[in-house]
């Protein structure tokens, strides 16, 4: 606590008031008598031989005594002095110490310079397509984010504003993701002791309802892209191999297009690094004889190898447009063979955790997006159950006859 303490309070306390002029005291040696009021003891006049007068306050705060003058008595009436100094009184009993608050803020970084240190510690441990992606947000949507402010004057009402603009700019998908982001940075803030515990401003902003894609394709369909892939077999061999490599895995883009030779083993694929990390794909008869079928050349680490490129083959999107379209397949992605290799294990009686595990998936919950049944199998199942009913009821009732309640007369209560 310094002597400055005191004075800070009262200075605040003014600025409540919105007054701005403090009387000033003059020297020690100017002759003065100070009135002490006994309605609030502390409170008190000063009064000078040249007629100035000042009000004062007067506590005991560490073991010291400190008086501070509140202001002039021409500035201030007698009962906004008092509200003051009764305020004064009542911080510097229960221990407030503006000073350490002071000291405390000041340790706070700005929300520029904690970004900047947040990025540094946890982005190296990010996979690189996370990194890419992250860093697109953060150059377009973080980096100006909250500007002139430190971390902790972040509020709600901040985050929404905020969130909202990269909404009506950037789209509900953009505002979803850079949200995510932020929530993990101030998350870190709290472990780091930066900011209070519970104190995530983003806790309480809600997400963009997410677009739902429900495309996946029927038997006929596949039947479709099965033609198309094997007329254009021989013009691009490679790119088809992973197209139906994708279709009878279920794996995403990136675990086939880049997978490496070292990660076949017989009818597995133990991959290193998937979305959700390290995990085995088993792979079916048809996809473990198209892999035995590709070239192996010597030094070379990945199964779908452009040698003009010398890169991993990754521009399939381009041919399956071409091919989409053959077969009648507009507007379906590449990521719909996904959801139709989950929704042909569901339909044929595959449990969640099964077909969480087919996908890689770590949480289960995951795994209900994907597994949607088309609406033939919907009336498949329907017609069965409803034929079993039927069957079970012929013997003494009929669907299609009139019941006891239908010839009877209707009761009502």
């Amino acid at each position: 606590m310094n002597a400055l303490t005191p004075r800070g309070i009262v200075a605040e306390e003014l600025g409540n008031l919105r007054l701005h002029v403090i009387g000033k005291c003059g020297g020690l040696a100017e002759l003065r008598k100070t009135c002490w009021t006994r309605e609030l003891p502390g409170f008190g006049t000063r009064h000078y031989l040249s007629g100035r007068k000042v009000y004062i306050v007067q506590t005991r705060m560490e073991g010291r005594t400190r008086t501070v003058t509140i202001g002039n008595a021409k500035v201030l009436s007698r009962a906004q002095a008092m509200d003051v100094a009764r305020r004064v009184l009542l911080r510097a009993h229960t221990g407030e110490n503006p000073a350490e608050e002071r000291k405390r803020l000041r340790k706070v970084p700005s929300y520029r310079d904690f970004l900047k240190t947040y990025w540094e510690r946890v982005s190296p441990r990010w996979k690189s397509s996370t990194l890419y992606t992250h860093r697109y947000y953060k150059r377009k949507y973080l980096d100006r984010a909250f500007e002139g402010l430190f971390l902790d004057e972040i509020e709600e009402r901040h985050v929404q504003d905020w969130f909202n603009r990269i909404t009506n700019t950037g789209g509900p998908g953009a505002a979803n993701r850079c949200g995510e982001i932020l929530r993990a940075m101030f998350n870190k803030a709290e472990q780091w002791g930066v900011r209070p515990e519970g104190s995530n401003p983003c806790l309480y902003i809600r997400k963009n309802k997410g677009r739902k894609c429900e495309r996946y394709l029927s038997d006929q369909e596949f039947r479709r892209i099965g033609e198309v892939l094997n007329r254009h077999g021989k013009n691009f061999p490679l790119h088809c191999a992973a197209i139906s490599l994708l279709i009878l895995t279920g794996c995403r883009k990136s675990e086939i297009t880049c997978l490496r030779w070292s990660e076949v083993r017989g009818r597995r694929l133990l991959l290193t690094d998937s979305k959700t990390g390290p995990r085995t794909v088993w792979l079916a008869e048809a996809a473990a004889t198209i892999l035995h079928a590709l070239p192996r050349r010597e030094k070379q680490r990945y199964v779908f190898w452009n040698p003009a490129t010398q890169r991993p083959i990754t521009d399939i999107g381009n041919l399956w447009s071409k091919l989409r379209d053959e077969a009648g397949l507009p507007g379906v992605r590449i990521h719909d063979l996904r959801h139709s290799f989950a929704s042909h294990a569901a339909a044929h009686s595959e449990t969640l955790p099964m077909i969480g595990k087919l996908l890689g998936h770590a949480d289960v919950r995951t795994t209900t997006r994907y597994a949607h049944l088309d609406d033939g199998h919907v009336i498949e199942a329907a017609q069965r159950i409803g034929d079993l009913i039927e069957q079970n009821m012929s013997g003494s009732y009929s669907l299609s006859h009139n019941t006891k309640y239908d010839s009877g007369p209707l009761l009502h209560d």
